[in-house]
């Protein structure tokens, strides 16, 4: 890039003076002709003689105004600028030295609008400057945002899974083929297990509740966020407009003049670009809302899709309960069967008692009959014939079956009593299995029909909202797509402005 330098004219006019002029004439046309690509007109060329030798203000403005044009249109503009004013004002401080004769008010008037609008560029053009650092810096807290808004999704999703981990586990308990006398305890344990499956329901209910908090203000979050996004989308908007807008500034500068005959012209079409402003952003203010509405349906249809599954949890959870029923049912009849075989064994016993009775009774007229023949033996002298006699009518085989009869009859009484206390506790044991049982089935179809019916009315509501935001949607895709057709007007109208 050339750097034009301004030189402060010497009080003694020479031709030291006039050789240095020529040096930075001819390398402003250059540069208006090389990097600018604009012709200069003859008659905004300066004489370099008469401001050499006589010093004319006139064509000194003239090299004032090209100087200035080219301060505004290089890179490094802001320090031309400044560099440029403090020259100007020195040269102005220089020439105020000169006779009023010099020039007329109206060449002063002439330079003087023309290094305000050479001002007011400047200004501008900060201004477009200040805009792309801003734009840069949303653009950076956009890209930090959008990492933070990542780390969330994951720890929610983290949570999720936490949470699909703590969701109770059926596991069948099997409890056939065992002991009798180990049923009291494995129903206190079925007890004790529905009591902490209800505190661990509970608990995860509590759980679920915090964390769907936890999620509305993550889904808050990232609403705010979204807008941040869309705000430094339209000011990166704004921004390649205003580029597209500098690059135009100099071709613009050729039509200035024409421009203030039609100002007159231009209330209308400011109106126009009021009311289509506030066109758009009432349309720009009702598509975020629709854009949030529809991710408000999308959240719903994900918890639809979250109650969908519980239902089916809790199906699979009732044909579990369902199963153990039948397994109960199944103890009962095998519980059943064996307290008919101990009615079978104790009638058994009852008809073997009264056979033992009979034989007894028939020991015991034996007996008698010993105890009267020894009654007559003793009246009688001979006392070894009649004890013959009893030895003969009572053999010793057949005492030895009456002591052993008797023996076992007392131990089939002591196991008639044992079978009897077992037969009750079994009876009573069967009894609070049949009430646990039905308290459970009742309790299962109470919850079973409280939260189907729960779910129902959620999928019922979240269904009709998501047909309201279907045809939200239509409309906001309907608005949008006439929104975009009006859309290309808007630069012009504001270059115009």
């Amino acid at each position: 890039m050339r750097t034009v330098s301004v030189l402060v004219l010497d009080k003694d006019p020479g031709q030291k003076n006039v050789s240095n002029l020529k040096k930075i004439l001819q390398s402003m046309m250059e540069y208006y002709h090389d990097v600018l690509g604009q012709q200069v007109a003859d008659e905004h060329v300066p004489d370099i003689s008469l401001i050499g030798e006589m010093g004319d203000v006139v064509e000194l403005g003239r090299l004032v105004q090209l100087v200035l044009g080219c301060a505004v249109s290089c890179e490094k503009k802001q320090g031309k600028l400044r560099y440029c004013g403090t020259a100007s004002h020195i040269s102005n401080n220089l020439l105020t030295k000169e006779p009023v004769e010099s020039g007329s008010p109206d060449t002063y008037g002439d330079f003087d609008y023309q290094s305000r609008k050479y001002y007011f560029l400047s200004e501008e053009l900060d201004e477009k400057d200040d805009v792309s650092q801003r734009c840069r810096e949303l653009e950076q807290q956009l890209s930090a945002m959008m990492e933070e808004k990542s780390l969330l999704q994951t720890e929610l999703q983290s949570l999720k899974d936490r949470l699909s981990r703590c969701e109770p586990q059926d596991a069948a308990t099997t409890i056939t083929g065992k002991k009798l006398l180990l049923l009291q305890s494995q129903i206190e344990q079925l007890q004790e297990e529905n009591y902490r499956l209800d505190n661990s329901r509970d608990d995860l209910r509590i759980r679920s509740e915090a964390l769907e908090r936890e999620v509305s203000d993550l889904q808050h979050r990232n609403e705010e966020l979204t807008s941040l996004a869309q705000e430094a989308q339209t000011l990166k908007d704004e921004m390649d407009i205003l580029r597209h807008s500098s690059d135009r500034v100099s071709r613009l500068e050729a039509l200035v003049e024409t421009y203030k005959r039609k100002l007159e012209d231009l209330g209308d079409l400011r109106r126009q670009v009021r009311l289509l402003e506030e066109r758009n952003t009432v349309y720009m203010q009702r598509t975020c809302e629709l854009e949030e509405e529809l991710r408000r349906a999308n959240a719903g249809r994900t918890q639809l899709d979250s109650y969908k599954r519980q239902v089916h949890e809790l199906h699979t959870k009732h044909s579990s309960e369902a199963m153990k029923a039948e397994k109960w049912q199944f103890e009962y009849k095998n519980l059943h069967d064996k307290y008919e075989a101990l009615l079978k064994e104790k009638e058994r016993l009852i008809s073997e008692r009264d056979t033992l009775r009979e034989t007894n009774e028939e020991l015991r007229c034996v007996q008698v009959q010993q105890k009267c023949l020894n009654q007559a033996g003793s009246l009688v002298s001979d006392s070894g014939a009649v004890g013959n006699l009893a030895s003969e009518i009572m053999p010793t085989e057949f005492k030895e079956t009456v002591v052993r009869l008797q023996s076992e009859n007392k131990m089939l009484c002591v196991q008639e009593e044992s079978y009897r206390q077992k037969l009750g506790e079994v009876q009573l044991k069967l009894e609070e299995a049949q009430r646990s049982q039905n308290t459970l089935e009742t309790q299962n179809r109470c919850l079973d029909q409280q939260q189907i019916a729960q779910l129902r009315s959620q999928v019922e509501d979240l269904q009709k909202a998501l047909q309201e935001q279907d045809s939200k949607a239509e409309d906001v895709s309907f608005k949008t797509h006439t929104h975009t057709h009006t859309l290309p007007m808007m630069p012009c109208i504001k270059i115009h402005v």
